[in-house]
């Protein structure tokens, strides 16, 4: 993603989330956010969702976009945020280790997370992912970035690990310009140009230079 936004002469920063709680994420976000200068941009995916969410009431961030993600309001956690639509089937391949910090197994990975990617990319993504703390999951936001702020939303209609339908409700709630792609749960790995694209339109729109995703 990020060779794609900076020929646009966007600076893009990849946020490292701890994924140890939502704390440690959203000031993960904010160190981010304040070593740029200027309006920022924050993409979020699945979990990043309910980090932007939060971060987005940083003053220099102009716009939020969503990208197959959970959109919290008010006070509402992932768990609150998520009760208005099945669970999608690759939750049950989230499990946890002994300190309660959730990783997807390889079928997990392989069928649900990133089925449309070739094999070698799956085994990847399975190796290099980021145990999560599964606390997290229950810890609730202050208030919606998403209220105040212009967002934009990526529906990956193949998604195993948030149904899809859960995603519209999101992007019709937070009243978001909306892009549908027949990805799996990662369209910015399955189909990165079609997603730069979307996001390089949002900062157009709310006059950015700078992405932080």
């Amino acid at each position: 993603m990020i060779p794609l936004l900076e020929a646009k002469g966007l600076t893009a920063i990849a946020v490292q989330n701890p994924l140890t709680s939502l704390a440690d994420d959203v000031a993960a976000a904010k160190r981010a956010i304040a070593s740029l200068h200027g309006p920022v941009l924050l993409v979020g995916h699945s979990w990043g969702g309910v980090v932007i969410s939060e971060a987005g009431n940083d003053p220099n961030v102009a716009g939020l976009v969503y990208v197959a993600a959970f959109a919290p309001d008010d006070a509402q956690s992932l768990v609150d945020a998520s009760q208005t639509a099945p669970p999608a089937p690759g939750l049950g391949e989230a499990k946890p280790d002994a300190a309660g910090f959730l990783s997807l197994t390889q079928k997990g990975i392989h069928e649900d997370f990133a089925q449309d990617l070739p094999v070698a990319e799956r085994k990847i993504i399975w190796a290099t992912q980021g145990p999560w703390a599964a606390s997290a999951t229950g810890e609730k936001i202050t208030k919606a970035a998403w209220r105040l702020k212009p967002s934009w939303y990526i529906v990956a209609s193949e998604d195993c690990m948030i149904n899809p339908d859960l995603q519209r409700q999101f992007a019709s709630k937070i009243k978001a310009a909306t892009l549908t792609l027949k990805t799996s749960h990662v369209p910015m790995v399955s189909q990165p140009e079609k997603v730069a694209a979307f996001i390089i339109e949002a900062a157009s729109h709310v006059n950015v230079q700078q992405v932080s995703k």
